[in-house]
C-alpha cells in the first residue's frame, strides 16, 4: 500500500524543525504542500536539492528558494557561552529536538550531534549567550545534511512532542483531581453556612439600597 502523499513529502524534508517554512514542524509543512496550501520552495535547510526532490515527487518544475523563508547556507550548530549562561531554561523549551540539556539556574550545554541548526534557541536567550557556528564548510542544503541525521531528528522531535503531550495531560489531570478534592472537602453544613452568609449580605445590601432610595425621594 502506498504511503499518503503527505508522508512521502515529509520523507524528503530535512527534519530540522526550524519553522522557517512558515509552519510549526516539517510534518505540518508536508501536509500543507500535499493540500496545495504551501509551495515546494519554502525550506531553506533543504535548499535547491530539497526543492528538486519535491518537484520530482509532485511532477512540478523546480523553483528558486523563496527568499522570504531564508537562504540556503552551511549547516550550523548552536554553541552556548558558559560564562554568560544564567540557566533560564528558555533555550531548552525552544529546542524542537531536545539537543540542549541543563537545569534551572545551572549552565546548559548543546549536544552537538543532536543539534539541527534550527536557530530557535537564539532569539529566546535573554543574555545572548548562544551563537550558531557553521560546521559543514561550503556544503549547503542536503549536501550539509544526511538522511540518517534527518531520520534521527524526526525521531527526537516525535519523542519530544509525545512527552510534552503526556506532561500536559498529566498536569491537567492533576489540576482536575485537586479541584475535585476541594469540592468534596466542603461539607453540606459548610455549604449551608455559606448560603446563609450570602443571603444576609444580600439582605443588608437591599436595606441599604432602600434607605438610600427613601432619602432621595424625601
Amino acid at each position: 500500500m502506498n504511503k499518503p502523499l503527505a508522508d512521502r513529502i515529509e520523507d524528503l524534508l530535512p527534519q530540522t524543525q526550524c519553522t522557517k517554512c512558515g509552519y510549526p514542524s516539517c510534518r505540518l509543512y508536508a501536509k500543507a504542500i500535499a493540500s496545495g496550501e504551501a509551495a515546494i520552495n519554502q525550506c531553506p535547510p533543504g535548499g535547491s536539492e530539497g526543492i528538486a526532490r519535491l518537484a520530482q515527487l509532485l511532477g512540478k518544475l523546480p523553483l528558486p528558494l523563496n527568499p522570504a523563508n531564508g537562504i540556503e547556507r552551511p549547516r550550523p550548530v548552536a554553541e552556548i557561552d558558559e560564562a554568560l549562561c544564567i540557566g533560564c531554561t528558555l533555550c531548552i523549551q525552544a529546542c524542537p529536538v531536545d539537543a540542549i540539556v541543563g537545569c534551572a539556574k545551572q549552565m546548559h550545554t548543546i549536544i552537538s550531534d543532536f543539534c539541527t541548526g534550527c536557530d530557535l534557541c537564539v532569539p529566546v536567550c535573554p543574555v545572548d549567550c548562544i551563537a550558531m557556528r557553521p560546521v559543514t564548510g561550503d556544503l549547503t542544503g542536503w549536501a550539509a545534511w544526511s538522511q540518517p541525521q534527518a531520520d534521527d531528528a524526526r525521531a527526537r522531535h516525535d519523542l519530544r512532542t509525545a512527552r510534552l503531550q503526556r506532561e500536559r495531560a498529566e498536569h491537567e489531570a492533576m489540576l482536575a483531581e485537586r479541584a475535585a478534592r476541594m469540592r468534596t472537602a466542603v461539607t453540606p453544613d459548610e455549604l449551608a453556612e455559606k448560603d446563609r452568609k450570602k443571603a444576609l449580605i444580600q439582605a443588608a445590601l437591599e436595606r441599604t439600597r432602600q434607605k438610600a432610595a427613601g432619602k432621595d425621594s424625601a
